[in-house]
């Protein structure tokens, strides 16, 4: 008889990938997704190039994902977005290093001044805005990665970049033929840059009720007692046998728990904990720094490994890679003059030689 599945606790989203037309990806959506442009939120005061600029080797970051996450306690977070944004360079990806990464959380009432009062229509509307290069407010943004633009073409003036980086890409690939009028303004996108778009949907993790994860456990915590029972002379290698068992433990529950949903690329539990791939390199309360506010940063989401598969970023040589990131946000979800405001990642790796 199959066992009855369960709901977990504290209940855990897990987010999939699916295919979206690209209105459904814009802004006035209030879309979760994965690479392309950002769908910015609040259309004013956008985090700067600076803000946004890798801390390894200082070239700007690109959106990975965002992820729509409203709370419904706080009339301020009536709309709540946090983007995550890392480096596309993969080199700036040593271990358990989260400089390449960058998180923001904006916010906004039901009432603002840049969306309707009631939720958007389900129907494609008759002429969808197109915000990759100027938002509503008049804010331009990169032709690139849809960043804050603050760089104009200083040949034709039509066009905008958020970094001498980015308006060097373009104009190799695209804009040099345009400003000599050898192309159209309306030429094919540059996706080879951005990562693949794609929609972020989210439904409860549900686990069959069963108690192999307890034999599991038992198994382990018998072979780690057996590990310190062992009468070693050498206390380092005593140490370092204990460790290897408690790394085993901490990522067999990670494969296990993950078995059920293989296909998951991000973990949502506000307040919970995260599933770690490893015993290494897991923060202490101490090493999660408060908001500026002086309220505690909680666990909000992680991302996944498996995403990895969907941003065509294998390389031979070197590879964009992590075990998972977790994402810590401000308990109170303050309101820091309602911009964009900064929050806290924490990259783990893969220990030795495991894999997914």
């Amino acid at each position: 008889m199959a066992a009855k599945a369960v709901k977990t606790s504290p209940e855990v989203a897990l987010g999939f990938l699916e295919e979206a037309e690209s209105w459904q990806l814009l802004s006035d959506q209030f879309p979760s997704k994965v690479g392309g442009r950002p769908a910015w939120l609040r259309q004013v005061d956008l985090p700067t190039v600076s803000e946004l600029q890798c801390e390894k080797c200082k070239l700007p970051t690109v959106s990975l994902l965002q992820v729509y996450a409203p709370v419904t306690e706080y009339d301020r977070c009536f709309h709540r977005t946090l983007f995550v944004f890392c480096c596309k360079t993969p080199a700036c990806y040593t271990r358990n290093d989260n400089k390449c990464f960058k998180v923001f959380r904006c916010q906004l009432p039901r009432k603002n001044d840049f969306y309707p009062f009631d939720p958007p229509s389900d129907e494609k509307p008759d002429h969808a805005v197109d915000e990759h290069q100027v938002l509503k407010s008049g804010l331009k943004l990169c032709r690139l990665c849809g960043c804050l633009g603050q760089k104009a073409c200083s040949r034709c003036h039509s066009v905008t970049y958020c970094s001498k980086e980015h308006q060097t890409i373009d104009w190799k690939h695209r804009h040099k033929k345009e400003c000599s009028n050898e192309a159209s303004q309306t030429s094919e996108e540059l996706n080879s840059f951005l990562f693949p778009e794609w929609e972020l949907v989210t439904e409860p993790e549900e686990l069959p009720a069963t108690d192999e994860e307890h034999h599991e456990s038992h198994s382990l915590d018998q072979e780690s007692t057996a590990c310190l029972n062992n009468d070693l002379e050498d206390s380092e290698l005593e140490s370092m046998a204990f460790h290897e068992t408690q790394d085993a433990k901490v990522f067999q529950k990670f494969k296990k728990r993950i078995a059920n949903d293989p296909q998951q690329v991000l973990r949502y539990c506000k307040g919970g904990s995260p599933l770690w791939v490893s015993a290494e390199h897991v923060p202490r309360d101490e090493e999660v720094p408060e908001c500026p506010c002086g309220a505690k940063r909680l666990f909000e989401f992680q991302i996944m490994p498996q995403l990895l598969n969907h941003l065509k970023v294998d390389r031979t040589d070197a590879s964009i890679d992590w075990g998972t990131v977790a994402i810590y946000t401000c308990a109170d979800s303050c309101d820091q003059d309602t911009k964009y405001s900064a929050e806290f990642i924490w990259k783990q790796d893969f220990s030795g030689d495991q894999t997914v």
